[in-house]
């Protein structure tokens, strides 16, 4: 038993809404953008950005306003390239900081506005503080407990 042509047309526009479907949604959760939002890059150095990834978030005043669109080692520092999105404007006594959404969350880069002068494409945000890493401060911890939290006095000596 063959399938009419009706038939074979309506299955094939499903499959054909189907992969559509599946296309969409594998960029959207991917983040690509294949028109290209507009706007302007600037960048930024750290000299730690445990667990950023390109095209997390970068938001002012807990807004999202781009996204990171480079990480390169640069001079043993992290280089960071940030896309702004256009009409959004920093300034060049920015902050930039890396944060995290929770003890364990994912990591963003959040602007700090100031005063100065605005910046354009390929412009520097000089001021930046780098990610806390909580491995670094259980392990801190650890060592100051382990060393009998002593100030470095013997207990013997009186």
């Amino acid at each position: 038993m063959y399938a009419t042509r009706t038939t074979q047309f309506i299955v094939g526009l499903f499959a054909i809404l189907g992969i559509a479907a599946l296309a969409f949604l594998s960029l959207r959760l991917g983040r690509i953008d294949l028109f290209g939002n507009p706007g302007y890059i600037v960048y930024a150095d750290f000299d730690n950005i445990a667990g950023l990834k390109n095209n997390d978030r970068v938001d002012i005043a807990g807004v999202p306003v781009g996204h990171v669109a480079s990480i390169v080692l640069k001079n043993d520092r992290a280089h960071l390239g940030l896309f702004i999105d256009d009409g959004v404007e920093v300034d060049s006594d920015a902050i930039a900081g890396i944060k995290s959404s929770g003890i364990i969350g994912d990591k963003y880069v959040a602007i700090q506005l100031g005063s100065g002068d605005i910046l354009h494409n390929d412009g520097y945000i000089r001021q930046t503080q780098s990610a806390f890493v909580l491995e670094d401060a259980i392990g801190g911890l650890i060592n100051s407990l382990g060393s009998g939290g002593s100030s470095g006095k013997n207990k013997d000596s009186k």
